[in-house]
């Protein structure tokens, strides 16, 4: 397992650098194995560096896709998020920290969104994201574009949209896509709150209505 101070989703690519020893040793041990795969789980209190830390019970397989070992021992990793898991008990963190795991799918329901609901939704992370970067906030990928499968583009919706690791954490921790986009879009509805607030204090201009909200 590798805690971070940030949440991976499912679908979502994931760069790192290694350089503490533990996690040298964590990398060159999944190098050996078939699946090449280790778990990310937010810290919920503390450090990424020198354990300690409180850890989320609700986390991601990262799958690695690019690994470069440099001559001082350290790693640079490009991984991918593949599927979510629930941690059922923390262990010792000796080599390095360690879990047993469940496998946690998405529910799916009839009642479920459609790629029509997730296009709409993708649309306004856009205007969000763009409203945020003319504020001098970066996130997400300006160019990125979404699956039209609903459970893995909510997810990738998810690490687009301009929100913090708890806000994260709640959209990874919902059970399934059609409540994943709710909590989307209530803590969306908060960034454009706050953003709306910015924006008429630092210039004095209102937003203007958001045409991908009824």
């Amino acid at each position: 397992m590798f805690p971070l101070g940030s949440v991976l989703f499912p679908g979502a690519v994931l760069p790192l650098h290694v350089f503490e020893p533990r996690y040298r040793e964590m990398v060159r041990d999944c190098l050996a194995t078939e699946e090449h795969e280790f778990g990310v789980a937010l810290i919920t209190r503390g450090s990424e560096v020198g354990g300690g830390d409180l850890r989320s019970m609700v986390a991601t397989v990262a799958r690695l896709i690019q690994v470069a070992e440099i001559d001082d021992g350290r790693f640079a990793l490009v991984t991918i998020g593949t599927r979510r898991i629930r941690v059922d008990q923390w262990l010792e963190d000796s080599p390095y920290p360690r879990a047993e795991i469940s496998d946690w799918s998405d529910e799916h329901s009839d009642a479920g969104q459609s790629p029509e609901d997730l296009a709409a939704m993708f649309q306004r992370v856009r205007r969000l994201n763009a409203l945020a970067s003319e504020m001098g906030d970066r996130h997400g990928d300006p160019m990125a574009e979404i699956s039209n499968d609903v459970v893995l583009g909510s997810y990738q919706l998810c690490s687009l949209a301009p929100l913090g690791p708890s806000d994260q954490q709640h959209l990874l921790a919902a059970p399934g896509p059609s409540e994943r986009l709710v909590r989307l879009g209530r803590a969306l509805d908060d960034v454009e709150a706050l953003l709306q607030f910015r924006l008429q204090n630092e210039t004095g201009l209102e937003m203007p209505p958001d045409p991908d909200r009824p």
